[in-house]
């Protein structure tokens, strides 16, 4: 069980889909909006997430005329968003986080995460092709 008291995922279908729920909910919690379209594959210690996302508006206004601000809002963000997705993972699905790395591309609002484990993830076969 989880620190929740929860049955944590047991296939790699059912990790990948809390590991989606989890990453869309710490997007929420920041831009307000969660993202459109994402993509968990899991590899050993490692966990790739893809995902297109909404650029916060405020944000894609300033970008033509002062991009050396938005930058700086966009790392800020990126790293709280790494801070808290770290933590979300270890509280909710039990992973064991070494670090989040993440890069957004605010042109194709495309981010792509590694999230990088203290130790391989050890999942069951799934009863369906994953």
């Amino acid at each position: 069980m989880d620190p929740s008291g929860s049955t944590p995922p047991r296939t790699p279908g059912e990790l990948k889909q809390e590991i989606l729920r989890v990453y869309n909910a710490v997007n929420q919690a920041i831009a307000g909006v969660g993202v459109s379209r994402q993509r968990v594959d899991l590899m050993d210690d490692r966990i790739l997430i893809l995902a297109q996302h909404q650029r916060v508006k405020a944000l894609a206004t300033l970008d033509p005329a002062r991009r050396d601000i938005t930058r700086e809002v966009d790392v800020a963000l990126l790293d709280e968003g790494k801070r808290r997705l770290a933590q979300e993972l270890k509280d909710r699905i039990g992973l064991p986080v070494r670090v989040v790395l993440k890069d957004y591309d605010p042109n194709t609002e495309i981010a792509a995460t590694v999230v990088v484990l203290d130790a391989p993830l050890s999942l069951t076969e799934s009863r369906r092709h994953q």
